[in-house]
């Protein structure tokens, strides 16, 4: 309701001042008048408007002064500008600096009136959404990341901060638990929601063809460049970018990532003209930056440029207390066959897989899961149905008997295709396992014909 939002007018006249402030407390506003900038500054710190109705032209600072410090220091209140004769230009240099709107004087008390009216129609809606999110994140939910622990609370809280502004995020963790969900997550409840979200994988293409996909090619840029193509930025315009496993992108292909991030303007790959593009970037990595930094694999200025704002995802070891909750999350939204009804998991299943390590994460869990709801004869699932693995119990252990005779080829593709089985079907923890980058372990799935089985 209108009574529930306060409004602060700042306007030197003492008299316009004091007639704006009854008229919109007439209409069940609480109004509170500053007579310069710096006391509207100071008044925002105190009366915590929800309105700010701000005049260009101000003692001590004026309305764009204002304006900027609220921005330095993060504060967005909604901001309407009231501005003079031949001060045009300023106000929308007002906008540029996040104003709402602005209105020229004298101004018109109707249009006043409904201007505020759906101001705070808009707060009070974004307060009921943002205390509904509240809700389900001490119940254990956000979008689609799903845990009570301690550590999925404190996740949940950094999405809650970060969402609504435009700052790039670097998502760190394990390969499997969620990064991806969390970069989309954090697209669902920010400003962009309405505009596209794009994901690209920067692990599972060629190095060829990865400058192709983020900025696109004009025809002829290359053999088999056949028509011009649009690249993720410009398909992400407006909208959200993650650059999922940034840490496998070559060096000279993040000198141009960063001059695009700078600039907000890229060229299509044989192209001449400069695109201007706007597009948040999230990126996520299993890798350790800051080391890839010291060995020169991953430049400085793009890591700091991306790193705005970090989510440090904990691996599901960390967080056993979730299992159970993850479990039953993925038993109500995973499908069983058909005419197969299985209403839940027993006891001993559940403390099966609250024993167990999960080298693939959740992505791991959610497989085990699927499979048991393939197996069981229900209607619940039971320790019987879990892997051998689970129920040997730990998931560190595991060995393959080698034949005398065998070749090295063999025994390669017997290793790589055991490690990746070991680790949940999670390919960059089974790189992380043998000790290789993850497009060496593509590189020798591809040479065995082997690259989707197991599937990731």
């Amino acid at each position: 309701m209108a009574s529930q939002k306060r409004i602060l007018v700042a306007e030197d006249d003492i008299a316009t001042g004091q007639a704006w402030s009854e008229l919109i407390a007439s209409w069940g506003f609480a109004v509170e008048i500053a007579p310069d900038g710096a006391r509207a500054l100071e008044l925002i710190d105190s009366f915590d408007p929800h309105i700010l109705l701000l005049d260009l032209r101000l003692p001590k600072k004026n309305g764009l002064e204002v304006l900027s410090e609220m921005r330095e220091r993060g504060l967005a209140i909604p901001t309407v500008m009231i501005s003079g004769e031949g001060e045009i230009a300023d106000a929308v240099q007002a906008i540029k600096l996040g104003a709402y709107d602005y209105l020229r004087k004298p101004v018109d008390p109707p249009h006043l009136r409904v201007l505020l009216g759906n101001l705070s129609a808009h707060l009070t809606a974004t307060e009921e959404n943002q205390r509904l999110r509240r809700r389900l994140a001490r119940a254990g939910e956000l979008g689609g990341l799903v845990g009570h622990s301690a550590a999925m609370r404190r996740v949940m809280t950094l999405i809650e901060q970060v969402a609504p502004s435009s700052a790039s995020v670097v998502v760190a963790g394990e390969s499997g638990t969620g990064k991806e969900l969390v970069a989309r997550t954090i697209h669902e409840l920010s400003p962009r929601r309405s505009g596209p979200y794009v994901a690209i994988n920067c692990a599972a293409l060629p190095e060829t063809l990865m400058e192709s996909e983020l900025f696109g090619h004009e025809r002829g840029a290359f053999t088999g460049a056949d028509r011009r193509r649009e690249g993720c930025f410009e398909s992400a315009d407006g909208g959200t970018l993650l650059l999922d496993e940034i840490g496998e992108m070559r060096p000279e292909l993040q000198a141009k990532l960063l001059r695009v991030l700078e600039d907000g303007r890229l060229r299509r790959l044989g192209g001449s003209a400069e695109i201007s593009v706007d597009v948040r970037v999230l990126a996520a990595t299993n890798r350790d930056l800051e080391a890839a930094i010291r060995e020169s694999r991953f430049r400085e200025d793009l890591y700091y440029r991306l790193n705005v704002f970090t989510i440090d995802l904990p691996p599901l070891a960390e967080r056993p207390d979730d299992v159970s909750t993850l479990a039953e999350h993925f038993l109500k939204t995973i499908p069983p066959p058909e005419g197969k009804t299985v209403t839940g998991i027993e006891a001993e299943a559940l403390e099966l897989m609250k024993a167990y390590r999960w080298p693939g994460n959740v992505r791991q869990l959610r497989n085990v899961i699927e499979r048991a709801l393939i197996v069981t004869r229900g209607p619940l699932i039971g320790a019987a149905d879990m892997p051998a693995d689970l129920r040997r119990g730990g998931g560190g252990g595991g060995a393959f008997e080698i034949r005398l005779g065998t070749s090295l080829d063999d025994v390669e593709r017997e290793l790589i295709k055991r490690t990746i089985e070991f680790a949940g079907g999670n390919k960059s923890r089974a790189a992380e396992i043998l000790g290789v980058s993850l497009k060496t372990l593509y590189n020798r799935l591809d040479r065995y014909g082997a690259r989707d089985a197991p599937a990731s």
